[in-house]
């Protein structure tokens, strides 16, 4: 209020200078509407500096009010990035990618043909091999190694690895170092499934296309050594291959023929193969429909939406606008378990002493962002 009042008598000067009411009635509420203005001018002003403040103060903090060394991360989206003037370059199709996907997506077809003539514990297995794999990726590649958003001891660690391969979306290391340049450059040239260039791009054309250079470029680029001085991704990175053949396609395989007596063939189409595809469009979904179809509450300037139907199919990555408005924390969401079964999966490793630190965003932080960048949508739970 110092500087309000030190300008003062300059603005009350130039309205006595100025004005056609040089009577001191009309000088008194010139003088306190000029007053008023100032004082809302720098109310608002302050508001804005105070919320951004805590924002900065809280954005990497963990539940315990510890802020983690790695607190400059590269998850966070680098407003510094320029797409490169002139013609984009040529899109360069890899026919083998095209070639696999389309005789993956039939032989999955095949597979729903077949569940009538699937055992109910071969359903069942099905399903629970879905939830293996995805959590290899939802609370393995994404939560834990990409963002680093808690914990996980030794044996976490190696069930998540397993899990991991038995998802088949590229080795850990790859997943995440992708995925940390997704978040710097989302939706840009830089960013490997730009949602810009469309549904089917986002979705599964990124994978039958050479990559853009700047994605390649801005992922050497990147600070890794938290993955490399990892023995778990290392090792599953070493033994990648065999890991996938043995956890993606013999596991899944193999249990129902030998336990329970199911054939082959419906072992392998449907535990399998359509499990091994759903999974991946679940996690496509994350990158397409989620980037394009929902609402924006917690941050309005950016692509990623909150999507119902990708929050169930992904077991609880859909609230993604909130994620990459808070990529820091463990949750993904303000809303806990709620619809989250990746976040139940990891509260309930917390609680049996196979996880810790898991970082989130305060409740004062969340409302403060929503309600400064929000698009209004939000609601209580």
């Amino acid at each position: 209020m110092r500087l309000l009042r030190s300008q003062l008598p300059l603005s009350h000067s130039r309205l006595q200078e100025f004005s056609p009411h040089s009577s001191p009635f009309f000088t008194a509420r010139n003088l306190f509407s000029t007053r008023l203005l100032l004082f809302e001018h720098h109310q608002t002003a302050a508001t804005m500096t105070e919320t951004e403040a805590l924002e900065k103060k809280q954005q990497h903090k963990s539940s315990n009010g510890n802020v983690p060394p790695e607190a400059a991360r590269e998850d966070v989206f680098d407003h510094t990035y320029k797409e490169k003037e002139g013609p984009k370059p040529p899109s360069s199709i890899v026919w083998r990618n095209v070639v696999l996907m389309t005789l993956l997506h039939i032989g999955a077809a095949y597979g729903v043909v077949l569940l009538p003539s699937a055992s109910p514990l071969t359903l069942l297995w099905s399903l629970l091999c879905f939830f293996i794999s995805a959590l290899g990726v939802t609370a393995g590649a994404h939560r834990l190694w990409s963002h680093r958003s808690y914990k996980a001891s030794l044996p976490l660690k190696i069930f998540l690895g397993l899990a991991n391969s038995m998802s088949f979306q590229n080795d850990i290391f790859e997943w995440a170092r992708d995925h940390r340049v997704h978040h710097k450059y989302s939706e840009t040239d830089a960013d490997p499934h730009n949602a810009v260039r469309g549904f089917f791009f986002a979705h599964i054309g990124w994978l039958m296309l050479r990559k853009h250079p700047d994605v390649i470029e801005k992922g050497k680029k990147l600070e890794l050594t938290d993955l490399k001085s990892d023995k778990v991704v290392m090792f599953q990175r070493k033994y990648y291959k065999p890991s996938v053949l043995l956890m993606c396609f013999f596991v899944p395989m193999a249990v129902p023929w030998y336990m329970w007596g199911e054939s082959l063939w419906v072992a392998y189409y449907i535990p399998a193969l359509l499990r091994y595809t759903l999974v991946l469009n679940a996690t496509w979904l994350v990158n397409s429909a989620a980037h394009m179809w929902g609402n924006r509450p917690y941050d309005k300037t950016i692509n990623p939406r909150e999507n119902a139907f990708v929050t169930f199919s992904a077991i609880g990555e859909g609230f993604h606008n909130y994620h990459h408005t808070f990529p820091y924390d463990y949750a993904t969401s303000e809303f806990g378990c709620k619809l989250n079964l990746t976040t139940c999966f990891i509260d309930a490793m917390c609680f049996l002493g196979l996880a810790k630190d898991v970082k989130r965003g305060s409740r004062e932080l969340v409302q403060a962002r929503l309600q400064r960048t929000g698009d209004g949508s939000h609601r209580s739970g």
